[in-house]
């Protein structure tokens, strides 16, 4: 038994097509008492609303800029609040999945990008965690699942190109350190790094043309779907993958074998 009177706080959760409300979805179903963040406050309750409609489930919707600590610091006072009322039961696991890509070719980024893709995707996950695990490591249980990449392993070839395989590469080696250095805390942290997912995260910048050739370099002949993603997911937060510790568990359809 896992979920049984736990909280799985979610980022990145509104998008209607992201991997983040999948797997908040399939928290609730699973039978967790859910928390979505995201930056589109309007969109984090419109999803709340729906996942509470779609599994009876207690679903806590709040807006958070996962790169400003500030920020940060507001969600998780806002989440403690709402289990020191009892209106959720206590943090069990966090999910940082908030992230944006960069399909820019190196010469043409800037510094502006590049630090604007590493604070949402490597320092977002640093903020995230280090505001809710004190609570994780206090309760002697916890469950951090982060969002990396196959472009972190094999430098792009998806979508994402230099900022974004630099973030996503440090998201790797910060789940590594973490899992080493809580130890017997009783908190495991381990990572995720999907190939092409369908999703929108592309939409602005894709063509019928990329995603064919995308398609076609993964054996199974097609991408992800997002919950296929959420499943890995949830299912590292369970007592089963309980000895699973600083790894990284791929789904790319075996377009990346190493």
């Amino acid at each position: 038994m896992t979920s049984t009177q736990r909280t799985a706080v979610v980022t990145g959760a509104a998008a209607p097509r992201g991997i983040g409300k999948a797997t908040a979805l399939r928290y609730a179903r699973e039978g967790w008492a859910v928390v979505v963040l995201d930056l589109d406050e309007p969109a984090a309750k419109e999803t709340a609303e729906d996942i509470a409609a779609q599994t009876g489930a207690a679903v806590f919707a709040h807006a958070v800029d996962v790169s400003d600590e500030a920020s940060v610091r507001a969600a998780y006072e806002a989440v403690r609040a709402e289990v020191d009322a009892g209106r959720l039961p206590a943090v069990g696991a966090l999910a940082n999945i908030a992230g944006i890509t960069s399909p820019v070719p190196f010469l043409e980024t800037t510094l502006e990008l590049w630090n604007k893709v590493l604070a949402v995707n490597a320092t977002g996950t640093y903020l995230v965690t280090k505001a809710f695990l004190p609570d994780l490591i206090e309760a002697g249980w916890g469950r951090i699942v982060n969002m990396s990449s196959v472009s972190a392993q094999q430098g792009g070839g998806v979508f994402g190109k230099t900022p974004y395989c630099a973030a996503k590469a440090a998201i790797l080696g910060f789940t590594k350190s973490l899992a080493k250095e809580l130890g017997a805390a009783g908190v495991t942290v381990n990572a995720v790094a999907p190939s092409a997912v369908d999703t929108d995260i592309r939409v602005a910048a894709t063509s019928p043309e990329l995603e064919d050739a995308i398609t076609r370099g993964v054996p199974l002949g097609r991408q992800a779907t997002a919950d296929e993603v959420a499943g890995v997911i949830t299912w590292l937060c369970t007592d089963d993958a309980g000895y699973l510790q600083g790894t990284t568990i791929d789904i790319n359809g075996g377009s990346f074998l190493h």
